[in-house]
């Protein structure tokens, strides 16, 4: 897959204990994304954050929570981020839970696959 050098960023805020069914909505997220053929996704967890609720969210071994702030970040082009965002509502709509998704242009340098040895 190639991307174009003016691509998208779909970037969505949610809670690590944010679940579909028994799945982790981050992961059911990212599984969609790969079913999609999405160019790219990461999962980053915060070590502290807050929300609409302004309940603080923290790392800290005195405040530890159990639901930290977790960000889904995936990159490809506007075509195929727009397909995507009625499955990442269904998956919302699934869940019942709370988030914020944005989405911002990038400018793709390099995007290569990685070589792979076959035999």
């Amino acid at each position: 897959m190639e991307l174009h050098s003016s691509s998208k960023l779909l970037r969505i805020f949610l809670g690590e204990s944010d679940k579909v069914e028994h799945t982790a909505l981050y992961e059911a997220i990212i599984l969609e994304a790969r079913k999609a053929g999405m160019a790219g996704a990461t999962v980053w967890r915060g070590i502290m954050g807050f929300g609409r609720t302004s309940r603080i969210r923290t790392s800290r071994i005195l405040d530890l929570s159990a639901d930290l702030p977790v960000i889904v970040e995936i990159v490809d082009k506007e075509e195929r981020i727009n397909l995507f965002l009625p499955v990442l509502d269904g998956l919302f709509e699934k869940s019942g839970c709370g988030g914020l998704i944005t989405i911002e242009n990038v400018g793709v340098i390099k995007y290569l696959n990685a070589r792979t040895e076959e035999g």
